[in-house]
């Protein structure tokens, strides 16, 4: 698995010339509403057993959490099923406020 800075992932998003990923966010519903990453995917890490074929598998996925730990081991989970293209935003929604949208509402 890829680790990814929230400043990475923001040129990534930015570049037109790239396929954007898909943006999993593995946090708590209330997580989620109460920030998120735009474009980004809810689907809570207890539910990910359930619902991990609902992704594509040739897709790169970003995963994130509040802080990167628990998307790390839910990227883990991937992998082991057979997902290929995995990368973890090191640092998780926290980081994205701090270094690419300081005005989103952290917790």
């Amino acid at each position: 698995m890829h680790q990814i800075t929230a400043s990475q992932l923001q040129e990534w998003l930015s570049d037109n010339t790239r396929t954007p990923p898909v943006l999993l966010d593995v946090r708590e519903p209330w997580e989620f509403a109460t920030c998120h990453i735009p474009q980004a995917i809810s689907m809570p890490m207890s539910t990910l057993p359930a619902h991990y074929l609902e992704l594509d598998r040739t897709a790169d996925i970003v995963m994130i959490c509040h802080h990167g730990a628990r998307s790390f081991q839910a990227g883990l989970f991937l992998e082991n099923v057979g997902f290929g293209a995995i990368v973890n935003l090191q640092g998780g929604v926290a980081a994205w406020a701090r270094d690419v949208d300081p005005a989103m509402p952290t917790y």
